[in-house]
């Protein structure tokens, strides 16, 4: 059975703010979603290990999201999560950085992590990341000391949808602009759109309605 790893954020809020913030549930329970359908098993990681931080659970009109909140086995992975010291990353063929804001604060800078992923993606594996995951991708150096998305196309929520959700003003960077710097080209499309890009085994989404998408590719890939 494949196993993908997926790193999320120990931090609880936006940013310094006292709002209550974490990893994005619609990005992790819709990608979850597709992976578990597939036969692929999972293990939800964090820096510090234990209870992680999710918000977005009180969404209306959103099943797939409410059954796999439900699920019993997902809630004992996100109430214990592994601590990333713990985390042996050749038993997973690929890793997944689902979003939300609180990762900006600590997954976007962690080099554990990062270097974990780095060694995952020279030994062949996939990374797939969507909306604010992309900014766990910004430390990721190679062996050859080169950025991983220096000569990669990637996107991720953009400076209109930071404006449209309210958060342009409490987010600790933006992550468009990080994105742009750093990669050979970032590109979007209109706001809350449907939009991923791969680039060889890199895979990334622009917002929370990309999720299902971003692991589909995943799953292309992981059964070529």
């Amino acid at each position: 059975m494949k196993k993908i790893l997926i790193p999320v954020t120990n931090h609880a809020t936006l940013g310094t703010t006292d709002q209550a913030n974490g990893t994005y549930s619609p990005e992790i329970t819709h990608a979850l979603h597709v992976f578990t359908q597939n036969g692929i098993d999972y293990d939800i990681a964090s820096i510090h290990g234990g209870k992680v931080p999710i918000y977005g659970t009180d969404i209306e009109n959103d099943d797939v999201n409410q059954a796999v909140l439900a699920d019993e086995n997902f809630q004992n992975r996100v109430n214990n999560s592994l601590p990333v010291s713990h985390v042996k990353i050749a038993d997973y063929d690929a890793v997944f950085y689902p979003g939300g804001f609180g990762l900006l604060t600590d997954l976007a800078s962690n080099e554990d992590f990062a270097t974990l992923s780095a060694a995952h993606y020279e030994a062949g594996g996939i990374i797939g990341a969507v909306c604010h995951g992309p900014a766990a991708l910004l430390p990721i150096t190679l062996s050859t000391g080169e950025a991983l998305i220096a000569d990669k196309s990637v996107t991720g929520f953009t400076r209109e949808e930071e404006i449209d959700y309210g958060t342009i003003v409490d987010i600790p960077f933006l992550l468009e602009e990080s994105l742009a710097r750093k990669a050979a080209r970032y590109s979007k499309v209109k706001p809350w759109n449907v939009f991923i890009i791969e680039d060889g085994r890199l895979i990334t989404g622009q917002n929370p309605a990309s999720a299902h998408a971003v692991a589909e590719a995943m799953v292309k890939q992981l059964n070529a």
